[in-house]
């Protein structure tokens, strides 16, 4: 939440999407790393905005100690949540877990995928598809 003292005064009802974050984090069950990359929205509500750098911290913030994907992705959608009150919060993390890829069933290349949807985006169907199609298609 400290992340986002950069609160700007502006009307602006559309979303805010920063994709591809790159993060390092530790596994915090095997203490191996796990690397992706975090992609980041919320709609504003009323005129509160942060600087977008800022969602780009809140990610390096949650993935600084050792650290499951689903915590890190609930960690930054309820840091965003608090901080700005918005109509909608939406982070999806794409990762590669180095405990898949060099010990146990040893599965390079595979990502995990998780998501947190907050307000409007857990709320509303459309809102959602329509987040997620901007996360994965541009």
């Amino acid at each position: 939440k400290d992340q986002f003292t950069a609160v700007f005064s502006e009307v602006h009802d559309e979303v805010v999407l920063v994709k591809d974050i790159p993060f390092y984090s530790m596994c915090e069950h095997h203490l191996v790393p796990f690397y992706g990359k975090a992609h980041v929205a919320y709609l504003p509500s009323g005129d509160k905005v942060t600087g977008l750098s800022k969602l780009a911290r809140a990610v390096e913030v949650a993935a600084r100690r050792p650290q499951l994907q689903e915590r890190l992705t609930d960690q930054v959608a309820t840091a965003l949540e608090e901080a700005l009150n918005p109509r909608g919060v939406f982070v999806m993390v794409e990762a590669e877990h180095m405990c898949m890829t060099m010990r146990g069933i040893k599965k390079p290349g595979s990502k995990t995928i998780t998501t947190v949807a907050k307000g409007l985006y857990k709320e509303d169907r459309e809102e959602r598809k329509e987040i997620l199609s901007l996360m994965r298609y541009f």
